[in-house]
């Protein structure tokens, strides 16, 4: 099974290094039936972050035709209040930017491919939404971007983690932690999963919101 991270301009390193460390972590402890690559639209290079002068090294392309995980992370930048806002310093103008490369294909062809689970961490649904990918679809972000997620014609849900099957979405950067962890029980089994929560000390937080089961009825 191979997972990618998706790398951008501007990304933010907390939302990729987290999940990326557990599904490291996952493919270790069962003898490589995970492998992880960081990867970014153009191809191998030097990606800067949104966190000066953090970067990451990108080994190769984006390649959903190859994948079996797509992990898209969000950006660093101002939040705005106003979900139009576009200054040169908000997150929302990092992400647009993000998308005026080969990257917005890619995703395309990612979310198309029944075989492949696209993840995000914090604004990478945002990144989603913008490309329009989350018409309709429930998902979740960092709690000051629950507007503009609206806006891209998502289905919002406060929760820290969603299983819309073959989307999986989690919410502030911290969630990354929660997604890296269900992506192991979802896909190694809890027995994974497990082991890792016990190598990095830590469980995960909250209930995975899924489509299913009874519906509450308001009191």
């Amino acid at each position: 099974m191979l997972a990618q991270f998706v790398l951008f301009d501007g990304f933010d390193p907390l939302d990729v290094l987290a999940p990326y460390e557990l599904l490291g972590a996952g493919g270790m402890i069962t003898g490589g039936s995970l492998q992880v690559e960081l990867v970014s639209a153009e191809g191998a290079r030097e990606v800067p972050s949104g966190v000066h002068p953090v970067s990451l090294r990108a080994t190769g392309p984006l390649t959903p035709d190859r994948a079996d995980l797509v992990i898209v992370p969000g950006g660093m930048g101002r939040m705005p209040t106003d979900a139009e806002d576009y200054r040169d310093d908000s997150v929302l103008t990092v992400l647009v930017q993000a998308l005026d490369t080969e990257l917005s294909d890619l995703l395309k062809a990612a979310v198309a491919r029944p075989e492949l689970t696209v993840a995000t961490v914090c604004g990478g649904s945002l990144l989603l939404g913008f490309a329009g990918l989350l018409t309709g679809r429930p998902a979740t972000t960092h709690a000051l971007g629950m507007a503009a997620l609206a806006r891209t014609g998502a289905q919002v849900v406060n929760a820290r983690v969603i299983d819309d099957g073959d989307l999986i979405c989690g919410a502030g950067a911290t969630s990354g932690l929660d997604v890296g962890l269900y992506l192991l029980e979802r896909e190694l089994g809890p027995q994974v999963a497990h082991a890792v929560e016990q190598l990095i000390a830590y469980e995960r937080r909250g209930t995975v919101w899924r489509k299913t089961g009874s519906v509450p009825v308001a009191a």
